[in-house]
């Protein structure tokens, strides 16, 4: 199926740009896929599907629309930040990952594309939620890095504003995950304000969003140094 048939029955509707965008994008990341690991979805249809369509399931909810300024933790291939960017060029995005040969890709896929509202960031999530240029900075913070939700709040809720929001892309084991980050979620500020289910037609993943809001601040201990969120969740 094409990008623009797929996208349409999911509820988009993009430009002929934004079309053309999509496309060059998946051609250089399966590619690049050749020699280097970043995908392990080499069928088109899956790739729009996995890639694309999954990673915009968010884009309708009333936080993404009034978020300006949005970060994408382990954002690996660039999903879900790159989809985003294409189809809201009037929202600013920072790609965050720690391995560099992924970011250059990406760059270099940007330009190709004409995407110019993307900015890399080569930083471990912990020191980005450090660092004073990035610490509750964003409106929004958005991953779909496989990790748990414990893991993934204290290194995201951090990095988002008194008042932001974080979106979790979880599978159907999100009851399990909730249960085990309630503290970490509390104790980086945030509270779980809902778990929405979102299935497009057609569409064979089936996710989760879990929405957290920034309720607090963050305690200056939070994230803790790189490396201790994994090893030593919050639990």
């Amino acid at each position: 199926m094409e990008i623009r048939e797929r996208l349409i029955s999911a509820g988009f509707n993009p430009t002929d740009k934004q079309v053309d965008q999509l496309s060059i994008y998946m051609k250089g990341i399966l590619e690049f896929n050749k020699s280097i690991n970043l995908t392990s979805i080499t069928d088109k249809d899956e790739f729009i599907d996995k890639h694309f369509v999954d990673s915009l399931l968010v884009t309708e909810c009333d936080e993404f629309s009034s978020a300006c300024e949005i970060i994408d933790v382990g954002t690996g291939a660039g999903f879900p930040g790159i989809p985003m960017a294409i189809m809201y060029p009037e929202k600013n995005f920072v790609l965050l990952d720690s391995l560099q040969k992924r970011l250059n890709i990406i760059n270099q896929l940007c330009n190709e594309c004409d995407i110019l509202n993307v900015t890399t960031l080569h930083m471990r999530a912990e020191d980005a939620g450090r660092s004073s240029l990035y610490r509750e900075h964003f409106d929004l913070c958005v991953s779909r890095a496989v990790a748990p939700l414990n893991v993934l709040s204290e290194l995201c809720i951090p990095l988002v504003r008194n008042g932001g929001y974080f979106f979790a892309y979880k599978g159907p084991g999100v009851s399990d995950e909730i249960d085990d980050a309630k503290k970490a979620i509390n104790v980086t500020g945030g509270s779980i304000i809902e778990v929405r289910n979102v299935q497009p037609v057609g569409l064979m993943s089936n996710h989760n969003i879990v929405i957290i809001r920034k309720d607090r601040l963050t305690a200056p201990a939070y994230p803790r140094k790189a490396g201790l969120p994994n090893k030593k969740p919050i639990v």
